[in-house]
């Protein structure tokens, strides 16, 4: 009820500009008025919009302009849709997917190489590792040491090897997510989905290429976590540029480059979350 109330107070929606062909739609004018609620924080994630039919009422404007202006709303991830007599327009915060689907679907278009990913990550990594070690918890500990176990023993299968990999980024996610940095953090954690998404190998890679690679992430993770665990953010900062390096020369070796692509919903499991029946 407390979001219908609100949508009774806002102010109309302004009159779509004619002077030319590039007029703003009643639909995407319609989003931006929904968005500079959630600006002034007159609906927060989690807030139920009113139904449609209300909105459309509301805002003056026709059932087909209201479909679009929730549907792009949607697609920027700022509200989730479901369906059924409950369902409406629910106000979310924007999933990191959605950020890294954005970034990476511009970054095709341009020169991007796993030496320049690098780059950053030798000037990033350390600095969020150091700055996540005050407020690492015993559940993060917990999680970076059993991210550590999970590649320890070096399995034969190639696909095997390639989920160790994944499981070697996920120890970077854990350190980044107890940073408190949110843009540092948010930054490393789409380098983090780029190298588990596109980063590409050989197919002549051997067995034994997988194994030194794993053995050497491993033994760099071990160190990272003792030191953290001493609280040591200057020993963490330190052992995490030496991980970078070591780490982009693994990669080297095994021929490793990004595979050019653009990434599509159902790469990120965004579909499943879009629409949720009720």
């Amino acid at each position: 009820m407390a979001a219908r109330r609100q949508t009774k107070e806002r102010k109309p929606l302004p009159q779509p500009d004619r002077r030319g062909p590039r007029t703003t739609k009643r639909g995407d004018q319609v989003a931006e008025l929904i968005k500079g609620w959630i600006t002034d924080g007159r609906v927060r994630p989690g807030m139920r919009l009113s139904k449609e039919a209300e909105l459309q009422q509301a805002f003056n404007v026709s059932r087909g302009s209201m479909r679009d202006a929730l549907k792009a709303l949607e697609v920027q991830g700022l509200v989730t849709l479901s369906t059924g007599p409950e369902g409406g327009a629910t106000i979310t915060e924007v999933p990191l997917e959605r950020a890294f689907l954005s970034l990476q679907n511009y970054l095709f278009f341009q020169r991007v190489s796993l030496e320049d990913i690098y780059a950053a990550r030798r000037a990033l990594e350390p600095l969020l590792a150091a700055g996540a070690v005050a407020h690492l918890t015993a559940d993060d500990f917990e999680a970076l040491e059993r991210s550590i176990e999970v590649c320890e023993p070096f399995a034969a299968s190639h696909e095997h090897a390639l989920d160790q990999r994944h499981e070697d980024i996920h120890f970077h996610d854990v350190l980044a997510a107890a940073n408190p940095n949110a843009f540092l953090r948010c930054l490393c954690q789409i380098i983090n989905q780029m190298l588990h998404s596109l980063v590409v190998v050989a197919g002549n890679v051997t067995q034994r290429d997988y194994q030194a690679f794993g053995r050497a992430t491993v033994a760099a993770h071990r160190e990272i976590l003792e030191a953290a665990r001493r609280r040591d953010a200057e020993a963490v900062s330190r052992l995490m540029q030496e991980h970078m390096e070591q780490a982009e020369a693994q990669l080297r070796k095994v021929h490793a480059a990004l595979r050019q692509k653009l990434v599509v919903d159902s790469d990120l499991g965004l579909h499943a979350r879009r629409r949720r029946p009720q």
